[in-house]
This record gives structure tokens, C-alpha cells and sequence, in this order.
């Protein structure tokens, strides 16, 4: 799975898009909007995909903290995240 968000981090009710190469494993690929990409884990729960996303830092320097978001997608198609407390 490759998961590209077009800003330098994730946000709530931000668009990502969801790229589904079907190969197994919880790996992928997370690709930010400055260019920066990391490596992250990603599993279904029920119609949507909860992606935990490691520490690290934008292309301007800015650290940003691990978190998990839960990416839904809407009913024009477009997924967005959703942070999980």
C-alpha cells in the first residue's frame, strides 16, 4: 500500500490517497507533499484503514510526533483522515 498526502503532514478531514498494490503486509509506503517519505504500518477495520505513522521530520525541519489515523472514504470517493485519540 503507498498512502500520499499532499500537504507536509497529516491533518483532520485531510485528502490522502489510497494506492492498493496488493501485497500483503502491514507495511507502506507514506508519501508527503514536500517530498518526504517514511515507511509506516497500515490494517482494515471494517470499511476503513487505520494507518500508524512513525516520528519524523518535514523538509522544513519541523518534528512531528507518531500518531495513528483512521482514513474513511467519503461518498464521492475521496479518502480523508481522522485523528484517533
Amino acid at each position: 500500500m503507498r498512502f500520499v498526502f499532499p500537504h507536509s503532514h497529516a491533518f483532520r478531514r485531510g485528502h490522502v490517497s489510497v494506492d492498493d498494490d496488493k501485497k500483503a503486509g502491514p507495511e507502506c509506503l507514506v508519501e508527503f507533499g514536500d517530498g518526504v517519505t517514511v515507511i509506516a504500518e497500515w490494517r482494515a477495520v471494517d470499511d476503513a484503514i487505520h494507518l500508524a505513522i512513525p516520528a519524523y521530520r518535514t523538509a522544513k525541519g519541523t518534528q512531528v510526533t507518531s500518531r495513528t489515523w483512521r482514513l474513511v472514504q467519503g461518498r464521492d470517493g475521496q479518502w480523508r483522515s481522522e485523528r484517533i485519540p
